[in-house]
This record gives structure tokens, C-alpha cells and sequence, in this order.
């Protein structure tokens, strides 16, 4: 029997030793602390602030500040210093139209972001062209009737400069065409979410905004050349109003930093929140 015995003890031994090794693991992970402050892109904000819910349930040492001011911010603060992450529409390591490419950030993309022209609910028009579009925008077309709808002044509402989703918006939806300032009927909003108001509280006028802001009745998306914005049509190629979204970082990501974009860019969290906020997973797209 003493060799039962010893064996007996050999196994409790062994599952001892088992069970201090994973609870050793378990504890490794549970150290991941410190503090991500993530700066830019307001199109991006509302996925940053879930999945900076779901990765401080699983890392509660890590405390993440989000905030949105414009995609260009993003960068900029990185660059500063003053923010670890920078949410940007545009690859920010590349020159884009009116914006040189910062020096020594790195690209990680997170998301595919589409983009809609949104009207209040008392526009009666429900498609626009490309070159309807440049006309609003450039003030050339002043009047909805001349565009199918009723006789009343077309307010322009537009992004400030920097928002990385006018630089989309003005690249895919105008073919390049600009956003002339005007006079009257015209006001630039700061976010998507100001945008939203606006156009929800402001008869007769147009904007542009991403799909994971359009909700309600106050505002409708229309089409753009009689393509509806959808997600599905975004990925069969025949929407075009979209774009990448990136964290930018200052080299490449370490740290509590390095595992935040790591789960954003997940399996679990492409499949599962983003897609519920109308966002599209970055393998979606070939």
C-alpha cells in the first residue's frame, strides 16, 4: 500500500503544483495596469467607449479616458504626448489632401467606417448625385426644387476643418469637390454628434455623418447616385462613402496600449460589438 500512498501524494503534488501554475497565469494577466487616454476621431468615439468597457471588465486596473474633438486631434495629441491613441479617419502616417503625414505614428486600422448624407425629416428628396452634391456644397445649388424636392432654401451644415469625416465625406460623396463657405443657410458643427442636432433641429438642411449616428426620426439618409448606405452595400462594393478607421500611436504600440487595440481588433469584438454599432469588421472588406 505504501506505493499507492506515495503515489496518492505524488498526485495531489502534481495538481497542486497544476493549479499554482494557472492560477499564476491568471493572475499575470490581471496585472495589465495603467492608464490609456485615447484622443480624436468623433466618428470613432462610440466604439471606443465599448470596447473600453468590455476591456476594463477584463483588465480593471486599466483605466482608459476617451474623448473626440476631430480626427486631426488625434494625431496631434499623440504627437504631444498628451494622448496615447490617436482615433483618426485617415491614415495619418500618409499625406492626405490638406494635411501633411506625422512623422513616427503608426496606422493600426480598427474598423471601416461608412459615411451618409443625412437631411432633415422635412426634406422631401431621397437621392442625391454626386454632382447634386458638389452643387449644394459649392453654392451653386441654393434651392431643394432644383433638385426634386420642395421650393424652399437649402441649408448647408457641414464638419469643421480637420473632421475626418468631411475629408472622406468632401473625397467620396463631392468626387473631390469643395465645401464653399457662405454667407447665409451654412454652419460648421464640431462632431458627429452636434451634427446630428443640427440636422435633426434645422428644417430644410443637409449634412453627412457615419451610420452608427443615424437613429430616430429627425433625420434620413439618402441615397448617393441611387445606391442606399448600408453596411451590406459597403461590403458588395457598390457604396462608396466610406472609409478606414485607425488608432494612431507613437511607434508601435505597447503595453496596456498594445493589448487595448489588440482587442479591439479582434474576433470577439469585430463580430460582436462593432457590428452592432454599424460598424463593419476590417476583414470584411477584400
Amino acid at each position: 500500500m505504501k506505493w499507492l500512498k506515495k503515489l496518492s501524494l505524488a498526485a495531489i503534488a502534481s495538481a497542486f503544483l497544476l493549479s499554482a501554475t494557472l492560477t499564476g497565469s491568471a493572475g499575470a494577466k490581471d496585472e495589465l495596469k495603467g492608464k490609456i487616454t485615447v484622443n480624436g476621431s468623433t466618428a470613432l468615439l462610440p466604439l471606443t467607449l465599448q470596447a473600453a468597457k468590455e476591456f476594463q471588465k477584463l483588465h480593471p486596473k486599466v483605466k482608459i479616458a476617451a474623448s473626440g474633438k476631430g480626427s486631426v486631434t488625434g494625431p496631434q495629441a499623440v504627437k504631444k504626448g498628451i494622448a496615447d491613441i490617436g482615433a483618426c479617419d485617415w491614415d495619418a502616417s500618409e499625406d492626405v489632401p490638406g494635411f501633411k503625414k506625422f512623422e513616427g505614428q503608426v496606422a493600426n486600422k480598427v474598423a471601416v467606417i461608412p459615411f451618409a448624407t443625412i437631411v432633415n425629416k422635412s426634406v422631401k428628396v431621397d437621392n442625391l448625385t454626386t454632382e447634386q452634391l458638389k452643387g449644394i456644397y459649392s453654392g451653386k445649388i441654393t434651392n431643394w426644387k432644383d433638385v426634386g424636392g420642395d421650393d424652399k432654401d437649402i441649408v448647408v451644415i457641414t464638419r469643421s476643418f480637420g473632421s475626418g469625416t468631411r475629408v472622406n465625406y468632401q473625397a467620396k460623396a463631392l468626387g473631390g469637390g469643395d465645401i464653399v463657405k457662405k454667407e447665409k443657410n451654412y454652419k460648421e458643427v464640431g462632431s458627429s454628434g452636434d451634427m446630428k442636432t443640427a440636422v435633426a433641429t434645422t428644417p430644410n438642411s443637409i449634412g453627412y455623418i457615419d451610420l452608427t449616428y443615424i437613429s430616430g426620426d429627425d433625420i434620413k439618409a439618402v441615397k448617393h447616385n441611387g445606391v442606399e448606405a448600408t453596411v451590406e452595400n459597403v461590403i458588395s462594393g457598390k457604396y462608396k462613402i466610406w472609409s478606414y478607421g485607425y488608432y494612431m500611436t507613437k511607434g508601435q504600440p505597447t503595453g496596456e496600449t498594445k493589448a487595448f487595440i489588440e482587442y479591439v481588433q479582434s474576433k470577439k469584438f469585430q463580430e460582436g460589438s462593432l457590428k452592432k454599432l454599424k460598424f463593419i469588421p476590417i476583414s470584411a472588406m477584400k
